[in-house]
């Protein structure tokens, strides 16, 4: 068996379809369903159960696959490990983050890299942390920054800053000219929330001890959105403090929450990952940031 053949396995098992496998790999359908069938008699195992529209992993597939993702990741590995005597920083760091960090953090982190003249460059992804978590797995990506609880086997986390959560409200709330909420209130309260798969739903829930179906909760697809519906006077929301600057306006107004709950943020990777040079720096980089409402941990 080859690289290759294992690099079609894992995109096969991945998209649980022929055409959409092979136009990711770059190779006709027919050159990929041979290397399959090739590879399942070298191994005399059936790995996929194939139907008309698609194809299901096997039983036994399962454990063939998830190895061959680990030799793609090593061999990978042998890659940068050749070209780090040359130059680790020649090719960008693939950098992911939760929708809400990524769009408020990557601007101070680029501005950061800039000032600094750094030779580090980025890919930048935002995603939910379920999907980030399995990109790094894959190594689809490099790095990932996540909020706590995140501990996924063979992954390497530095902590980076924790942030408390405030209340986003119309600047017409009757609220508005308390200098701050007290968490136990707002349970009550016409609440928006983001939607289902977001980790800072999940942790506004438990750190305000909510239900999910306290008050009267409506969701949005972005912090954003659902700063123009509470402009709007629809209820107020949690944003996490990096955030403010964005969202806060003459429509909007934010108050602080007593007790204030917390969220703490971390950079994840892969502990074998070889371009140690170029994630230092990356690490370096996020950790002299200056970010409003941001409490460094190191």
């Amino acid at each position: 068996m080859t690289l290759t053949e294992l690099r079609y396995l894992v995109t096969l098992a991945q998209e649980r379809h022929f055409g959409r496998a092979a136009e990711r790999c770059h190779v006709a359908q027919p050159t990929l369903s041979v290397a399959i069938r090739k590879l399942e008699e070298s191994l005399n195992l059936s790995i996929f159960e194939r139907h008309r529209h698609g194809v299901l992993v096997t039983p036994a597939g399962e454990a063939v696959i998830a190895q061959a993702q680990v030799v793609l990741n090593e061999a990978e590995a042998l890659t940068h490990l050749a070209n780090q005597a040359r130059d680790e920083f020649a090719e960008p760091l693939r950098v992911g983050a939760i929708f809400t960090l990524g769009p408020y953090l990557f601007p101070a982190l680029i501005r950061q890299l800039r000032a600094n003249a750094s030779p580090l460059k980025l890919y930048l992804e935002e995603n939910y942390t379920h999907v980030l978590d399995q990109q790094l797995a894959n190594g689809d990506l490099d790095a990932i920054l996540v909020a706590l609880p995140f501990e996924p086997p063979e992954t390497r986390v530095v902590a980076l800053f924790e942030e408390p959560f405030s209340l986003l409200m119309s600047a017409q709330h009757p609220w508005a000219k308390r200098r701050s909420i007290n968490s136990s209130e707002v349970s009550n309260s016409p609440l928006l929330m983001l939607g289902e798969g977001h980790c800072f739903r999940d942790q506004v829930l438990e750190t305000c001890a909510l239900s999910s179906a306290a008050g009267s909760i409506r969701t949005g697809s972005s912090l954003m959105t659902l700063r123009h519906m509470v402009a709007n006077g629809l209820g107020s929301t949690f944003i996490p403090a990096i955030a403010e600057p964005y969202l806060v306006d003459d429509d909007v107004i934010s108050r602080p929450l007593k007790p204030a709950p917390m969220r703490q943020i971390v950079l994840a990777s892969r502990y074998r990952f070889p371009r140690r040079r170029a994630l230092e720096a990356l690490t370096q980089a996020l950790q002299s940031l200056q970010l409003p409402g941001a409490v460094r941990l190191t």
